[in-house]
């Protein structure tokens, strides 16, 4: 069936910013492949002009931008009559997140269209751990949740954890709420015959609280290794301060195309995710997809993905349980391999691109019927 599919960006996010912070040919990579079973795609952006300058890089989707540079608020309260005519045009309507889903909804509903909720990552939860559960940014984020999941025709999420929590709060949404995980480009993410950096562990994230970074750094403090991290966020400037004396030990690269990574993923004896929670992370996954034996923190998001011993190591959160799972890893290099190797089984098994884009494009015009024959 050929549809449109709009896309609504989260709030206040650009093409540019997926560009800057390395995301852009990651996060397209879906549409890329689902625009050739639908009659077109269009992004519905918080960018400015410069947003419509990467129309060459999107092969055929679609661009609806805060061309005139209004402010968020009146960007926002104006959209039905900015973009409206284009709109009208559109078969079904898609968040990329929660933050920001309220408007895609309000938009879904005055022109009549399927809507479609993705939650990548469950906003309430991260609020609840940043701000605390009485917080007002939590108490909104459960507030918008609960609006979107009771009135989406159909609920994405990306783990199994994000189901329950739905199901938990929101009762009776079972039969449009599914589970899509995060995919890897493995045609791109895969095996390459690369010298590896000796005793070198690769990081790549944001450079926030929840990845802990304070506890891998604090671990490696006595080790004859080497940490690279790809990445930015507000922390950086004082763990550099903080870790100064560990000097060449530590390779601050800063945010780096997403195309660039599976060299520098390739190249390290060890990738390394820390965090105290994640959702679904597609840092992992990628370095996996290269047979690369990952360490990550027995947390949430986590531990789904990895099994221990099996296609990668799990370890506590302290420096002290950090610190074992890198020497053990690095003293085992037959067990690394092997768990290298079946990590890239599982990856193509269960998250590749491929059969993800294929999956999401099936329930995106499975949600479309269903809508129709409801309101008809």
């Amino acid at each position: 069936m050929n549809l449109h599919l709009g896309l609504f960006f989260t709030r206040g996010v650009s093409l540019k910013t997926w560009d800057m912070v390395g995301n852009l040919d990651r996060e397209i990579a879906l549409y890329q492949r689902i625009i050739d079973d639908m009659k077109s795609v269009t992004f519905v952006t918080y960018g400015d002009a410069t947003d419509l300058e990467y129309s060459d890089r999107l092969n055929g989707i679609r661009i609806l931008c805060n061309e005139k540079g209004l402010d968020v608020e009146e960007y926002e309260s104006n959209l039905h009559e900015i973009h409206g005519q284009a709109f009208k045009t559109f078969d079904i309507i898609k968040t990329n997140q929660m933050y920001g889903a309220e408007l895609a909804l309000n938009i879904a509903k005055r022109f009549g269209k399927p809507f479609v909720a993705r939650c990548g990552y469950m906003w309430s939860q991260n609020c609840i751990r940043e701000h605390g559960p009485d917080s007002a940014i939590t108490k909104e984020a459960l507030r918008v949740e609960a609006k979107i999941f009771d009135q989406a025709d159909r609920i994405f999420v990306t783990t199994d954890a994000m189901a329950k929590d739905v199901l938990s709060r929101i009762p009776g949404v079972e039969y449009k709420l599914m589970v899509i995980p995060n995919y890897v480009d493995t045609d791109v993410f895969h095996p390459l015959n690369l010298p590896k950096e000796p005793k070198t562990l690769l990081f790549v994230g944001r450079i926030a609280p929840e990845k802990n970074l304070d506890a891998l750094l604090e671990a490696i403090r006595p080790l004859d290794v080497k940490v690279r991290l790809i990445g930015e966020g507000r922390l950086r400037p004082a763990l550099q301060e903080k870790y100064a004396d560990l000097g060449e030990r530590l390779v601050w690269e800063g945010g780096v195309p997403n195309s660039e990574l599976p060299e520098y993923i390739n190249r390290a004896q060890v990738f390394i995710l820390p965090s105290l929670y994640e959702g679904h992370p597609k840092s992992l996954i990628e370095a996996m997809a290269c047979a690369v034996p990952v360490i990550g923190c027995d947390s949430p998001g986590i531990r789904s993905i990895i099994r221990d011993g099996y296609n990668g190591f799990l370890c506590d959160t302290d420096p002290e349980s950090i610190r074992n799972a890198i020497l053990k890893v690095l003293s085992d290099k037959k067990l690394a391999v092997k768990t290298g190797g079946t990590a890239r089984e599982f990856i193509e098994t269960l998250f590749s691109l491929n059969k993800l884009a294929h999956l999401e494009n099936c329930l995106i015009q499975e949600t479309f019927r269903y809508a129709g024959y409801h309101r008809a």
